[in-house]
């Protein structure tokens, strides 16, 4: 089959369909990706063939905040411009770029990051089968909670209140993004979608949506729409990550205690907010403390906390970090969580923006670990949810159910599957 990939250029959309397309790719499909210059750069390192954008613009995670017009917006402010600045403002571009692309490689599947949104667009009117990735936090069902607030299932009729007018000023944050958006399928002859159809009524034109992760990952009672199914953990290609940053001897010590902090890849240009307070906390202690930075001021930081026990770096590789961790401190970005969820590392959360409250509140309603509800943490409290974490039988007890529930999923051959059968009900 010939197939080609697309994703929203930050590393939270891009990473997991990595390891789909390369083992499509060794599996003999022919594998192509449409992307802007800084993934394209990253696809390179893959040896993936990829289109470049024409139409389109590269908005990436990291130059998000230099958006004109974000800096300042809090709360459904922020998810009213980033709807429609980063995700909606450019799907007819992306569009007018695939349609180019396909009358130079006429692809059989456009597989996708659900966020994208220009699936519909795809399917509707270009006809192609669309398979696509997405979180089970913005295809919510009519029990959970509205996404993007952190909040958990409502047990009592002021809950459920509470609900309900989140809703409908959920609803009336995005309209104008909606509004965006249904002009461009107006354009080309398609329905609106409805005022409140965001984040998840563009998915429903996929074949098929794979949630990345598990059930044990939200909240109980969850049921997915008919067209999307967990397939496990979705583990980025090693080459997308970047070069190998070998672990420091004092990691690979057994008797180590081990703490990661990370504060996520766009969201981090500020790091008092998490980084600063983590190390605070734990400068000059017991625990080896390995801080990852995206970038983001690491020099600064480093000479900032010289303090023996901590480790400073731009990246490291997670797969090979966390085996060694003990415990994870993070905003909540879900490929970092998910990762260590998968190593049986269990998480001190704290973050708001970009829908990592929504991860954190299903961290903590599952006893995964603690959930904070705050971006800007002391070092006390931070150093409190560490020895609770690293105390609660529970905790420890749900982190490894939840481990061996990941690794039960064979995604990679899942997806595969799935892809090769509804082609071929289609094409018999």
């Amino acid at each position: 089959m010939r197939i080609l990939f697309a994703s929203m250029p930050a590393d939270g959309h891009f990473n997991p369909l990595t390891g789909i397309a390369t083992h499509l790719s060794t599996r003999g499909h022919d594998v192509r990706w449409y992307a802007g210059p800084e993934y394209g750069r990253r696809l390179r390192t893959l040896g993936m063939t990829y289109f470049p954008y024409r139409h389109a613009t590269e908005i990436t995670g990291a130059s998000l905040n230099d958006v004109p017009g974000r800096a300042g917006r809090k709360g459904p402010r922020l998810i009213s411009f980033d709807l429609e600045q980063f995700f909606v403002a450019n799907v007819d571009n992306h569009f007018r770029d695939i349609v180019d692309i396909r009358a130079e490689f006429a692809f059989d599947v456009f597989f996708c990051d659900g966020a994208m949104y220009v699936e519909k667009l795809v399917a509707d009117v270009l006809g192609v089968p669309v398979f696509s990735v997405a979180l089970t936090t913005v295809m919510p069902d009519r029990q959970s909670p509205p996404p993007f607030f952190g909040l958990r299932p409502a047990r009592t009729i002021v809950g459920r209140t509470v609900h309900h007018v989140v809703r409908r000023m959920l609803a009336s944050t995005m309209k104008p993004g909606v509004v965006r958006y249904n002009t461009i399928l107006a354009s080309h002859g398609l329905a609106p979608i409805p005022l409140d159809g965001f984040p998840h009524a563009p998915m429903a034109s996929a074949r098929r949506v794979f949630l990345n992760g598990s059930p044990g990952l939200e909240f109980p009672r969850y049921r997915p729409p008919d067209n999307a199914e967990y397939v496990g953990p979705l583990v980025p290609a090693h080459r997308a990550l970047g070069p190998d940053t070998p672990l420091p001897p004092a990691v690979l010590d057994r008797h180590a205690k081990v703490v990661v902090v990370s504060q996520g890849t766009v969201d981090n240009t500020d790091p008092t907010k998490l980084i600063v307070p983590a190390l605070k906390a734990l400068e000059h202690g017991p625990y080896v403390v390995v801080a990852t930075t995206a970038g983001a001021q690491t020099a600064d930081l480093q000479r900032r906390f010289a303090s023996s026990n901590i480790i400073i770096e731009d990246f490291v590789d997670y797969d090979t970090l966390f085996p060694h961790a003990d415990i994870f401190i993070t905003n909540g970005g879900f490929g970092s969580v998910l990762a260590a969820m998968r190593h049986g590392v269990p998480v001190v959360a704290a973050g708001r923006t970009e829908g990592k409250n929504d991860i954190d509140a299903r961290i903590g309603y599952n006893h995964l670990g603690v959930d904070l509800r705050s971006e800007r943490p002391t070092p006390a409290r931070i150093r409190a949810a560490m020895r609770r974490v690293l105390t609660d039988p529970q905790i420890a007890a749900n982190v490894a159910t939840l481990r061996t529930e990941l690794e039960s999923y064979d995604p990679l051959a899942r997806i595969e599957a799935v892809i090769h059968d509804e082609i071929l009900t289609t094409h018999p």
